[in-house]
């Protein structure tokens, strides 16, 4: 029952993040911005659907199943960090990449320390949430996957931001 609440949140939360997303779209585009990235996108919705599928699966046939406390917690931590980059960029924050001409780079919040935060907390959530339940076919296959497509990701939004 743990881990279909556990995954019926998250499925909840990464719905909620689309909705901001498409809202903050609607902004920046009205704003002028330029979408970049766009080649590399559908990789990305890819590998997040079928990241969800894989725990899914996994769990639904791994026997014994295990469950660490102290995983989920540091998980509902990461999902604390991850509301502080939304909130950090504001009306910036989507799940695209978009770039409004001449517009200064955000550097409050937890761009003040870092310059990607939010791959930094994507890249251990990827990893943490399959082993909060031990699966770890999802936990090593999507870590790399997720390396594959953010080194792409970062590069293509380094170039739209002029880095």
């Amino acid at each position: 029952m743990v881990f279909i609440t556990f995954i019926v949140v998250l499925i909840l939360l990464r719905v909620a993040e689309l909705v901001l997303s498409g809202k903050n779209e609607v902004w920046l585009l009205e704003q002028g911005a330029i979408e970049s990235g766009q080649k590399h996108y559908p990789f990305i919705v890819a590998l997040h659907v079928l990241f969800f599928l894989s725990l899914i699966i996994e769990y639904s046939t791994k026997q014994p199943v295990s469950f660490s406390m102290f995983l989920l917690v540091s998980c509902v931590f990461l999902l604390i960090l991850k509301a502080w980059v939304v909130l950090s960029l504001g009306k910036y924050w989507n799940t695209k990449i978009y770039h409004i001409p001449n517009a200064p780079l955000v550097k409050e919040g937890a761009y003040k320390y870092f310059k990607h935060p939010n791959y930094i907390i994507v890249i251990v959530e990827i990893a943490i949430i399959p082993l909060i339940f031990g699966l770890y076919f999802t936990a090593v296959t999507f870590t790399v996957l997720n390396a594959i497509v953010l080194a792409v990701r970062i590069n293509e939004e380094n170039k739209a931001i002029g880095r």
